[in-house]
């Protein structure tokens, strides 16, 4: 039966049955089972904010020059070079070494953010591709901007995340890069597209104190006020890092039933400073911002940084994660219990050994299931040469 098979019992006995893509109380007759007697089944991880596109940035990707001294340098000297110079042959690399790193480390679910201007159309589906292929649940998006293009680009954007080629691993979402690249009227109508999908909108919030002096400059109390103002929080949504958003701003996100996602080793990395205010929030999942989508890497980091800026409130950012994918594809339940997401996986001794998404099988003992792994590297390393030359050139 497709998408149905049984795990276990692991070694605490545990016996998890999948039956047409969610898990079951029963297991269905016939199904394929996967045996574990050493390992300790768990429900798969979620990344909540991440950039496949930047896939291929650890493969050598050239220190900008002169170096940034802000955040909004770092990404006009590094990261908008980056999309500016994505293609169809590069983006797809970078897609699919993330994937395949993703679910390697026992990430079932990944909710990307992508900008790529000078590949707008069909980019997504290039995402989409890598996604089903390697069998990674996602939910895509656009983010829409006009610091390139204007209003035609980002008009542009908007319309191809209504091109998500959907799945029963993918959903759509709408995006926008951030408010401080885009005008009202993206605004407006980034809101109306996602109310018009059926979707939510997935936008860079409060990131750095950039985004909060341009909601100030065009006469707004803040970004938040700004999307509010603008009929553009749909109910649902999803708000990457919120770093300078106020208190009151994070009760109203809780108010409207919205989504906050923390990416620590990004923030510190940007050095735009730790989000206080989400303590607040128990609608705060766990992203990483492009990072590796390795979620024990970036939880230990969430545990490291919370510790030092005394916030005893960062746990259960996992759970959060797995409860807003569990929202957007229409479940109740999350982890392992009956009715939720047949995402799991089997770690051994700390070591990802088998994982399952949607009742397919796609990592078994260690490796990947529908591709050979040295392969996606050896093409991502000869795309990334290619990448390197052409941000040289712009």
């Amino acid at each position: 039966m497709m998408g149905s098979l049984t795990l276990g019992p692991d070694r605490s006995g545990r016996v998890v049955a999948i039956v047409d893509g969610h898990i079951a109380a029963t297991p269905a007759p016939g199904a394929a089972v996967i045996a574990c007697a050493d390992g300790t089944i768990e429900a798969g991880a979620v990344c909540a904010h991440t950039h496949l596109y930047s896939g291929l940035a650890a493969l050598g990707m050239p220190s900008p020059r002169p170096a940034p001294t802000t955040f909004v340098e770092i990404l006009e000297r590094v990261w908008w070079r980056l999309d500016r110079a994505l293609d169809a042959d590069s983006l797809a690399a970078a897609a699919r070494l993330s994937v395949a790193e993703a679910l390697l480390a026992g990430t079932t679910t990944l909710i990307d953010h992508h900008e790529s201007p000078a590949l707008i159309e069909g980019s997504l589906a290039v995402l989409a591709g890598a996604c089903d292929d390697l069998g990674v649940r996602a939910l895509l998006c656009y983010g829409a901007t006009e610091r390139n293009g204007g209003r035609d680009e980002a008009r542009r954007g908007l319309a191809e995340c209504a091109r998500v080629p959907t799945s029963p691993l993918i959903r759509p979402l709408v995006g926008l890069h951030a408010s401080f690249t885009v005008s009202d009227e993206t605004i407006r109508e980034a809101g109306d597209r996602a109310r018009d999908l059926g979707t939510v909108l997935h936008v860079h919030l409060a990131e750095a104190q950039a985004d909060v002096a341009d909601a100030e400059a065009r006469g707004y109390a803040g970004p938040l006020a700004r999307l509010v103002a603008c009929d553009a929080v749909v109910p649902g949504s999803i708000f990457a890092h919120g770093v300078h958003l106020t208190a009151a701003d994070v009760d109203e996100i809780d108010a409207r039933g919205c989504w906050l996602v923390q990416n620590p080793r990004s923030n510190e990395g940007n050095g735009v400073g730790y989000p206080a205010m989400l303590a607040r929030s128990d609608r705060v999942a766990l992203g990483t911002d492009g990072w590796p989508a390795d979620m024990a890497v970036e939880a230990q980091a969430l545990a490291r940084l919370a510790a030092a800026h005394g916030d005893a409130h960062a746990g259960g950012r996992l759970a959060a994660g797995a409860a807003l994918v569990a929202e957007r594809f229409g479940v109740v339940a999350t982890g392992l219990a009956p009715g939720a997401l047949g995402d799991v996986v089997v770690r051994d001794g700390g070591a990802i050994r088998q994982v399952v998404v949607g009742g397919r099988w796609v990592v078994r003992d260690g490796r990947l299931v529908g591709a050979d792994l040295d392969d996606i590297r050896r093409t991502a390393e000869r795309e990334s040469r290619r990448l390197w030359a052409r941000m040289a050139a712009l």
